[in-house]
């Protein structure tokens, strides 16, 4: 059953002192008494009668209530008019009625306007005066017309209520007009408004459910409207009281006079309310919320007008749903959208995970959040505001033993674990979806605790809490209930939002699952590919052995006779046959080196590394006193910038590295003189490819002052048998020394790169893990 449809009261309360801990019992529906803008006359249904009056009568009309006891309506009105009156009751109901009339029976005859209605077995007659000049705004169509075009006009509920009130406060002329809105807990908040400019805001104010006791909520189901045009009227009592045939008051639960809470009255004036109206919003049965007008002086409404407000509030509960829809179409379009887009970034990239967080939109984008986090293969990525890496951590091994579903959402977390206090100003709300059947991989979204996301618009001072021995209610005191309500609590997960993201959980396992099975095919491509790779090896090593044997000895021979023809012959030959016999000499010799060049090469991929603890200053003293005689023929100047670490490598290999680099560094100079350095980069320096965590290499280089190196050669100087100038510049060599120094580096997972300008000297990098 609904809460909120059934009149929780205690009538042993009727006529007792209200305090704070009785009105959420206090028989508001039957007070015994009105307001006394109006009197009110109740009639026994068979007798037409009066059987109840309302005391003022004595100051509105100058006869006692008890005078009218007993009497029929031809005391006050015309015989006209009680026929009139009569033909109305066979169909009245609950539902009011209005009638002009005017009280012909007495001396100045006034004119009242009647409010007719039947309820617990008495027919009820409220009359209201007319004044001379009715306050209020001229009913007629075209202002009707209009007001509805404005709230029809709303694109959204936020812009549909202010809509509301500002069109209700334009009709009455309210000092303030708020439309209040209920949460699932009942409590409420302000979210739209209307109001004079000197007032303080109350957009955005949170109240606790207590502030609307439930029998104020029943009331607020069955009367639309309640009106108060002055919070310091005195009630005037019925007489009698009590309720001719239930020993009770009668029950006053659609009488527009009916008096009101006199703590509701209290609140009011601790406001600074002097007048209220307020309209219920009701969608599917329910209390969705309220329309409340504030003014600071006392305000007398026609009923006519206030049937108008009725009528637009009535108006606006029908199409709240509408609008409803239509916000959440919008949202669940943006969720739509931004899905679409999320998944064309994951599809795009080479590694899924990154089309989640490296374009616009985010996996964040998706919903309305705080925040984001990537937990995948022990690495966590953060977008927007979220808890410490720590915290998250924590949050994925609670998931891991707690998590039962593919998704897990909650607007508390610290209900479910003790730790979530810690992060609730990020996370009290978590929305979580598992990306792998073993626990350690999720995609989860963050909600903030919803305290802090609201704001308190005006004065921040604490209002009074005691006043002559009373505690007085304000809105201040109600948002500090509200706060402790609310507390490590977030904006709940809708179902549209929950539903969104088990769809991106079962993308996610579909692209996954189309990795694994492109990720197999790949495997067997590789197996093949291996396979055929190391039948290519084995064939590679026989032109090696055909290259080494079989080439090179017809070679030496050719080489070997040319010299013998050049030494036994020369001087039969012309100047032209000697000539020729040295060129043949010369490119035997260049054909055996570069021979020798490509085995070298081709033997290098498939011998196995020998790998020891080598200090890489004893290498480079080593290599220096090796090239000493060479370095003084080039007067060559070497300096080493020490220490040079100690690291495990391959000896042999690192060391004729350093001797092409060194040779290179000799030989490729014009000028009489040249310097080169030998030492180890500083932190952060790091090859073309990046290969591996800088932290984890040693860069070494060896620089020089010599010719330089065009930039757009410097991946070209790495390939075999490339060269730059011709084969008689810079000392020749067959141009494989640079491949085969690159291949020795990347045997030992590092990188060999350079650096130089044309003119300008060329610096060579290499990197060696510490740790292979």
């Amino acid at each position: 059953m609904d809460r909120t449809a059934v009149i929780t009261t205690d009538e042993r309360l009727i006529n007792a002192p209200v305090a704070l801990t009785t009105c959420d019992r206090e028989p508001i529906h039957i007070p015994g008494s009105v307001q006394p803008h109006g009197f009110l006359l109740a009639l026994q249904e068979s007798t037409r009668r009066i059987v109840h009056a309302s005391a003022n009568t004595a100051a509105l009309l100058g006869i006692a209530a008890s005078d009218l006891l007993g009497a029929g309506l031809e005391r006050l009105l015309s015989p006209a008019q009680v026929a009139e009156v009569e033909q109305r009751y066979a169909a009245l109901t609950q539902d009011a009625q209005l009638l002009s009339v005017q009280l012909a029976q007495l001396p100045d005859r006034p004119h009242y306007k009647l409010i007719l209605h039947r309820y617990d077995q008495l027919l009820w007659l409220e009359f209201e005066p007319v004044p001379a000049t009715e306050k209020g705004a001229a009913l007629d169509l075209p202002t009707l017309n209009a007001a509805l075009g404005q709230m029809l006009s709303a694109g959204s509920v936020l812009e549909f209520c202010q809509r509301a009130v500002d069109e209700i406060r334009a009709l009455t002329g309210f000092d303030r007009v708020l439309m209040y809105r209920f949460a699932e807990d009942a409590s409420g908040e302000v979210v739209a408004e209307a109001k004079r400019a000197d007032l303080e805001p109350f957009l955005g104010l949170h109240y606790p459910a207590t502030d609307i006791p439930q029998q104020a909520r029943a009331l607020y189901l069955k009367n639309w409207l309640r009106f108060i045009p002055d919070v310091d009227y005195v009630p005037a009592p019925l007489v009698p009281v009590l309720h001719p045939t239930a020993g009770r008051p009668p029950d006053m639960t659609h009488a527009v006079l009916r008096s009101v809470s006199p703590i509701h009255l209290e609140y009011l004036r601790n406001m600074g309310v002097a007048a209220t109206m307020t309209i219920s919003v009701i969608q599917d049965g329910k209390l969705w919320g309220l329309m409340t007008c504030h003014h600071l002086s006392p305000r007398l409404l026609s009923y006519e007008l206030r049937e108008l407000c009725l009528f637009i509030g009535k108006t606006f509960s029908a199409l709240l749903a509408n609008k409803q829809q239509h916000d959440d179409y919008a949202y669940q379009l943006h969720i739509r959208q931004t899905q679409a887009r999320l998944f064309e970034h994951v599809g795009r990239q080479a590694n899924f995970l990154e089309g989640l967080y490296q374009h616009t939109p985010t996996v964040k984008d998706v919903f309305e959040c705080g925040g984001a986090a990537i937990c995948f293969a022990d690495s966590i990525i953060t977008l927007g505001a979220t808890p410490s890496q720590a915290q998250i951590r924590e949050l994925t091994q609670w998931l891991g033993q707690h998590m039962r579903e593919d998704v897990f959402y909650t607007n508390s977390y610290a209900e479910h674990n003790p730790a979530g206090l810690a992060m609730r100003g990020t996370a009290s709300g978590v929305l979580a979806i598992s990306l792998a059947q073993e626990p350690g991989d999720y995609l989860i979204w963050f909600r903030p605790e919803q305290l802090q996301t609201v704001t308190w618009a005006g004065k921040t001072q604490k209002a009074e809490v005691l006043r002559d021995g009373q505690l007085q209610l304000s809105p201040r005191q109600s948002f500090d209930a509200w706060r402790q309500l609310v507390d490590n609590t977030a904006l709940p997960w809708r179902q549209l939002e929950v539903a969104a993201a088990e769809e991106i959980r079962l993308h996610l396992a579909d692209v996954r699952l189309k990795i694994f099975n492109e990720l197999q095919a790949r495997a067997a491509d590789l197996n093949r590919l291996n396979a055929e790779l190391e039948r290519s090896n084995d064939e590679l090593d026989s032109f090696a052995y055909v290259a080494s044997h079989d080439l090179k000895e017809p070679l030496r021979g050719i080489h070997n006779y040319s010299v013998f023809l050049l030494e036994d012959y020369a001087d039969q030959l012309d100047a032209d046959g000697v000539s020729k016999l040295q060129t043949l000499v010369r490119l035997s010799q260049r054909m055996e080196a570069l021979i020798e060049s490509l085995l070298q090469l081709s033997r290098l991929g498939r011998q196995e590394l020998t790998v020891s603890e080598t200090n890489m200053g004893e290498v480079v003293a080593e290599i220096l006193e090796l090239l000493q005689p060479r370095l003084e023929q080039l007067r060559t100047t070497v300096t080493v910038v020490e220490p040079l670490p100690t690291l495990r490598c391959d000896r042999i290999r690192v060391q004729e590295v350093l001797i092409n680099l060194l040779t290179n560094a000799m030989r490729y100079h014009d000028a009489p003189e040249g310097a080169v350095r030998i030492g180890v980069a500083p932190a952060g320096v790091t090859g073309p490819r990046g290969t591996g965590n800088p932290q984890d290499y040693y860069v070494f280089y060896v620089q020089d002052d010599g010719i330089g190196i065009d930039p757009r050669h410097h991946h070209t100087i790495f390939k075999i048998f490339k060269r730059l100038h011709a084969q008689d510049k810079y000392g020749g060599g067959t141009g494989a020394g640079l491949a085969i120094a690159r291949k020795m580096i990347e045997r030992h997972d590092g990188e060999l790169w350079v650096e130089s300008v044309l003119g300008q000297g060329a610096t060579f990098y290499f990197s060696l893990s510490k740790y292979l």
